[in-house]
């Protein structure tokens, strides 16, 4: 198992030439390629975290047509971007970019080190490198999941992924790897070897420019690398949702901080308001048994439809809005689902 010392003075060469030269031709082509406008960049990069590619490239262009610059996203609203951030998952990451935004709209521009990418809200390692090196063109390596797993393959790494030693391990080998006057190209090229090449599943190996120096291949443990270690508990939640119809008129809530889905909006939803239970045996069952899976939860959700020509007494947290703006708020996808339910009684 490598660490950064052991490395051959000409390891660097047999392993980034060969990548770089696959790249020119098999390098996929994406609307964010090709430019060095760090706000581009970034928006690209937050949004295909934890997202396919497939999926987020709709969304960039969505993002960039409807914010053109870092200064236009900064006067935007949090229900504007979490609506057209809506699908995505892990909100989080659209309140973070909000913020991150009108901090760099108040210092101008983006900041051109790694420290100061860095002080951005939400901007992590991977994220501050991916600007630096593609925008600013500074020698530092982006380490993401194919990224630690084209290392971990080729280098016969066994050490976590995720614990801090194997963090340290990878980070430092990438850096070494990188040619300082190709890092821009030499980070997006592991990034697509790792997607369409060194694929988590049947990897592309006969026909890998790597084959010949890659230990995995070799001693026949494709499949056992990379190595994670498992740490993450999973946890169950059942949901019983009330959607309130009245004179045209729904009921709903901003969902607080604390949990899931902080910031959007949603109906009744009984786990939180026992005391309303009573409402459940004037309500008419929509659907049982809805499955939502997140990362950390698995969730089980019951919808139920209310119709009363009286408003019943809510918390005060409750708004009540026509039913035909319910578009203009962001919702997560399982709510999005009971809408949906909803709409075909109603049609």
């Amino acid at each position: 198992m490598p660490d950064t010392a052991s490395i051959a003075p000409g390891a660097p060469s047999l392993f980034a030439f060969p990548l770089l030269k696959w790249y020119e031709t098999n390098g996929r082509e994406l609307p964010w390629r090709g430019t060095r406008d760090p706000y581009r960049i970034w928006v690209s990069e937050v949004i295909l975290q934890q997202t396919r590619i497939e999926q987020g490239r709709d969304y960039y262009l969505r993002f960039i047509s409807q914010w053109p610059t870092v200064h236009a996203l900064a006067a935007a609203t949090e229900d504007e971007v979490l609506r057209l951030w809506q699908g995505l998952g892990y909100y989080s990451r659209a309140r973070h970019m909000l913020t991150a935004a009108r901090q760099v709209s108040a210092l101008g521009d983006f900041p051109r080190t790694l420290q100061g990418l860095r002080s951005l809200k939400g901007v992590g390692a991977y994220t501050a490198a991916a600007i630096a090196s593609m925008a600013f063109q500074l020698p530092v390596a982006t380490v993401d999941g194919n990224v630690y797993r084209v290392l971990a393959r080729h280098y016969g790494i066994h050490t976590p992924i995720n614990t801090t030693a194997g963090q340290k391990l990878f980070a430092e080998l990438a850096q070494a790897l990188l040619p300082p006057q190709r890092a821009a190209d030499f980070n997006q090229a592991m990034m697509d070897f790792g997607a369409t090449q060194c694929t988590p599943k049947s990897p592309h190996c006969i026909e890998c420019p790597l084959a010949e120096s890659c230990v995995a291949l070799r001693t026949d443990s494709i499949t056992l690398l990379p190595i994670k270690e498992r740490k993450t508990k999973i946890v169950s939640r059942q949901l019983t949702y009330i959607y309130i119809r009245c004179d045209g008129h729904t009921a709903i809530r901003r969902r607080p901080a604390g949990d899931i889905w902080q910031g959007l909006w949603e109906p009744l939803l009984l786990q939180a308001y026992g005391q309303l239970s009573p409402l459940l045996t004037q309500a008419t069952p929509l659907r049982r048994g809805v499955r939502h899976i997140l990362t950390h939860q698995r969730l089980t959700a019951d919808f139920y439809l209310l119709c009363t020509d009286q408003r019943p007494t809510l918390p005060p947290d409750f708004f009540w809005i026509p039913e035909s703006t319910l578009h203009n708020y962001a919702v997560p996808r399982l709510i999005d689902m009971m809408w949906e339910c909803v709409a075909s009684i109603t049609e």
